[in-house]
């Protein structure tokens, strides 16, 4: 039997989306993803459902869109990840629930994350049934508000816990707001699914820097049990003479001026942004691609420099396709050694050509740099997304908390660190992951809060 065709994502086209910020994938109809859920084959062990971080039952809600119960559907979904909306715009699928799809062996998984973002879409403004367990009014706190966080505020809250959330900036939502560009995951999108906590009594308390307006001492006073997760927000740098000329940036502090402060629509919103002419992005990871890719749409020529090949390329290879359909130049196996500028401004990025030799810790193929092939690529600005680390605040003001060398937090197999009822999950404790992998050590995290709370 001939399999079907994947139903392709409707996508604005580059020439126009390279002009606004508004979303790339348009979405599947009722009809596409009728035509799409029609491919799965239910199969009898579900393989799917091992890949997915928070264990969604795939099998149903998707045999749920085949009978055209789409509600029913978007309630199946509902019962592991209270964020689908975001999760099935973002959350890398094609390495996850879709690679262990059946249909994957034949090269044509199942759109799995597609078919998740179509019933967030279509139940999104319907009123929401949520059911939870009689209010304990006992109070717990969870620090930060990306994933992590609000995955488990929201399990505690259907628990029946008083959840108080506490964000440092001035709008929740943490990488979910202020590091994805409004192309890929629509702030609108963002707001609502973390309002819809609102429904379950959640707090959100913003401008509280925890470390400096409340130390972790004081919120153990008032607090049952309290979850860290503030991820890794700090960002890394390269270390190359240069570094601190204008017109360099990090990642983090480009995306937030952009996708949080509006820049991008300066002087309507009063933060402004160098737009450059000619912009050299350093790194090629999902970060790196939104940078280059929210360059691109503030008008610049933009190239991406990796110090790898493709294969390596760590980004989705969805965003990696968005880039260079964009017109976003890839230059491969080429590695920064120092920026060169005029008047205090950049000028140009020194760069040195590579080769990839054995294989390093993680299986990537170790970049050596290959003698006297440096040279210049001229540039007015330019974007390093090489990665991020925990923000120090937190351990500095808690000095009896065990972190790592890198800073991150030590947690033991019930993510509880070394001080009692104090638990933390997501980047904090990983370093730079996924979403959904966020989400999953935050519902974990959450289960553990209860039980820690309980005395079990």
């Amino acid at each position: 039997m001939a399999l079907k065709d994947r139903v392709p994502m409707p996508q604005q086209d580059p020439r126009l989306r390279i002009t606004n910020f508004d979303e790339v994938a348009l979405g599947y109809t009722e009809e596409q993803a009728l035509a799409e859920a029609s491919r799965c084959l239910q199969c009898p062990n579900p393989t799917c459902i091992q890949g997915c971080p928070v264990g969604i039952d795939i099998k149903s809600f998707i045999a749920f869109i085949q009978q055209g119960k789409f509600t029913q559907g978007y309630y199946k979904i509902k019962e592991k990840n209270n964020f689908p909306a975001m999760t099935g715009r973002v959350c890398p699928q094609e390495t996850q629930c879709e690679a262990s799809c059946v249909l994957a062996k034949m090269g044509k998984p199942i759109a799995i994350g597609r078919l998740e973002r179509f019933l967030a879409d279509h139940e999104m403004y319907k009123p929401q049934q949520i059911e939870t367990e009689k209010k304990n009014h006992i109070p717990v706190a969870c620090v930060g508000t990306g994933p992590a966080s609000l995955a488990a505020a929201a399990d505690l809250a259907k628990k029946g816990y008083e959840v108080h959330l506490f964000e440092a900036l001035h709008l929740p939502g943490g990488v979910l707001s202020y590091g994805i560009p409004e192309f890929r995951l629509p702030k609108k999108i963002v707001n609502h699914e973390i309002m819809l906590l609102s429904d379950l009594d959640v707090f959100i308390h913003t401008d509280v820097i925890v470390g400096k307006t409340y130390t972790l001492q004081q919120l153990r006073r008032e607090f049952k049990s309290i979850f860290l997760g503030t991820g890794a927000g700090a960002p890394l740098l390269l270390g190359v003479p240069g570094e601190n000329l204008n017109g360099i940036f990090t990642a983090n502090e480009f995306l937030i001026r952009v996708n949080l402060m509006k820049a991008y629509r300066f002087p309507e919103f009063d933060t402004p942004i160098k737009r450059g002419k000619e912009v050299v992005v350093v790194g090629a990871g999902n970060v790196a691609m939104d940078a280059a890719r929210t360059a691109k749409r503030l008008g610049a020529n933009v190239t991406i420099v990796y110090r790898r090949s493709r294969a390596e390329m760590p980004a989705r290879a969805e965003e990696i396709e968005h880039a260079e359909e964009e017109g976003i130049h890839m230059k491969l196996l080429t590695n920064p050694i120092a920026f060169h500028g005029k008047d205090g401004w950049v000028q140009s990025a020194e760069v040195i050509s590579m080769e990839l030799g054995t294989p390093d810790e993680r299986g990537r193929r170790r970049p050596i740099p290959i003698e006297g092939s440096n040279h210049e690529i001229p540039c007015d600005q330019v974007i390093v997304a090489i990665g991020t680390t925990p923000n120090p605040i937190l351990k500095h003001s808690t000095p009896d908390l065990l972190v790592t060398s890198h800073g991150n937090i030590v947690v033991d197999e019930h993510y509880q660190t070394n001080i009692p009822g104090v638990f933390a999950g997501g980047d904090i404790v990983t370093g730079s992951a996924t979403v959904i992998e966020a989400l999953g050590a935050g519902k974990r995290a959450a289960i553990y809060m209860d039980e820690f709370i309980r005395g079990a």
